[in-house]
């Protein structure tokens, strides 16, 4: 296996020592001068091991640790220096340095620490990789279903994974776009290359276009290097923008011409980097109503829109709702040590018969919390939650009212808001203002939650005292 080598010493002639020494057993080396160099090498190359000296010019070996642990944490750092104090030594061990040499070096005793870095560093990669293809499998697998609904799903997916057009996923919050985001490009052909997801929800606007594009350093306060942003990292993959409606009219603008000439700009950088990225976009919102409003632009939209791939509600696909529990009792008793064969016949009926406004993550969290409470290998009616069978009840008085004639709302949007507030605040104050706790009660993320209190103006310290 053939690995890449960053050597970073101030010293022009001990880096063509290391280089010339090293090069010889089939690894191939990159030099840099100083710590800002180093940074600038990792961002380009494909690097597996970095020997760094320890004392340099401008940002010495210590600082230039600290950036890799924190931007390539799996990374291993051997330290070099001329001044071999215990002190040194320990500290860089502290810090995260897989090793520590010091100078002068025996040449045989280097390549004994490059090498164990190097079988290190592969082993990670080994380890990082397996899980990925675990995670990636994990992900397809849990596009469960063979409903009308989901199969058209399906049928979209299936054409459009070789390709490299844009894609609009859209659906109420939890109806997985993420896991059709991955299924299409673990499906594709980019499937060997990054997938990297970006929330524009749940990132504060200020800090948005940094984390599309990158910064360079001292292009704004707490920019103490350069910083490679989600577009780069997601080169030659797939780039998932989810809840692209949240995102600022200043960014979309940014994001169109990225999207139209494959080009960006890291702010503080007015040079122009090149990008091959295929975007996946997701939203939960109906773009066509916010471009109406003002709030999100048309040219975007019909970018973002070449590919568009409506996902059901749970409802829509009550079919679906069995094979999708029994698959998440299956991984998810087998994470918490039970063996789940199944569930009984009226815990399916009730799953049945329940809205899941949540959609499949309000599912998971249900499976999931019968998993834990169930005493034996099947899942009984009463291992459920409670509120499915309040709102089977509130649903039986609903329909002894529409027997009787409906009141259809003059703003459905608004009905429903008032609708979803409700929930919100009984969650709440079941909670006692706790805002993780109310979210599990209603089978959604704490990311959601936390959208949905925006959204709809609820002050949590308001509602409890």
């Amino acid at each position: 296996m053939t690995h890449n080598l960053l050597v970073v010493d101030d010293e022009p002639k001990l880096c063509d020592l290391l280089s010339s020494a090293l090069s010889q057993n089939g690894i191939q080396v990159f030099t840099a001068s100083n710590g800002l160099h180093a940074l600038k090498v990792l961002e380009q190359e494909d690097i597996d091991l970095v020997i760094s000296d320890w004392r340099m010019p401008g940002m010495d070996g210590p600082q230039l640790l600290a950036e890799i642990k924190q931007r390539y944490p799996q990374l291993p750092v051997i330290v070099m220096t001329a001044y071999s104090t215990v002190k040194n030594a320990v500290q860089s061990m502290r810090n995260g340095a897989y090793d520590y040499i010091a100078k002068p070096f025996d040449i045989d005793e280097l390549d004994i620490t490059v090498s164990k870095a190097l079988q290190f560093r592969d082993i990670l990669k080994d380890n990082q990789r397996m899980r990925a293809e675990l995670e990636e499998h994990q992900q397809i697998d849990s596009l469960v279903g063979d409903s009308p609904a989901f199969r058209q799903v399906l049928q979209a997916v299936d054409s459009v994974r070789e390709s490299n057009a844009t894609i609009l996923l859209t659906g109420e919050s939890g109806t997985g776009k993420e896991m059709v985001a991955r299924a299409i490009h673990k499906h594709g052909n980019r499937a060997d290359k990054p997938f990297v997801a970006v929330n524009c929800a749940a990132i504060p606007e200020g800090l948005l276009e940094s984390e599309m594009f990158g910064h360079r350093k001292g292009a704004f306060t707490g920019a103490v290097a350069d910083r490679v942003g989600r577009f780069q990292q997601a080169d030659k993959g797939t780039l998932f923008l989810d809840e692209v409606g949240d995102m600022p009219l200043a960014l979309q603008a940014k994001i169109l011409r990225a999207l139209q000439e494959r080009v960006i700009e890291p702010v503080g950088d007015p040079r122009e980097r090149k990008v091959d990225v295929r975007v996946i976009a997701a939203t939960n919102k109906n773009l066509l109503e916010a471009v109406a409003n003002k709030e999100f632009r048309e040219d975007l939209y019909y970018r973002l829109n070449v590919f568009p791939i409506p996902l059901p509600a749970l409802r829509e696909r009550v079919e679906d709702i069995a094979p999708l529990a029994r698959h998440f009792a299956h991984s998810l008793g087998a994470t918490a040590g039970k063996r789940i064969s199944g569930f009984s016949a009226k815990a399916l009926q009730a799953m049945a018969s329940y809205t899941w406004p949540g959609n499949i993550r309000e599912l998971q969290n249900c499976v999931e919390r019968a998993t834990i409470v169930a005493t034996g290998q099947v899942i009984e009616e009463k291992d459920l939650p409670g509120y499915l069978f309040d709102t089977q009840a509130q649903g039986a008085e609903n329909s002894a009212a529409f027997s009787v004639g409906p009141q259809v709302p003059s703003d459905l949007e608004a009905a429903l808001a008032e609708v979803e507030k409700a929930y919100i605040l009984a969650a709440l104050q079941q909670s006692n203002g706790v805002q993780a706790a109310a979210a599990q009660l209603i089978g959604i993320s704490e990311r959601s939650f936390w959208y949905r209190l925006k959204k709809l103006g609820i002050q949590v310290d308001k509602i409890v005292r």
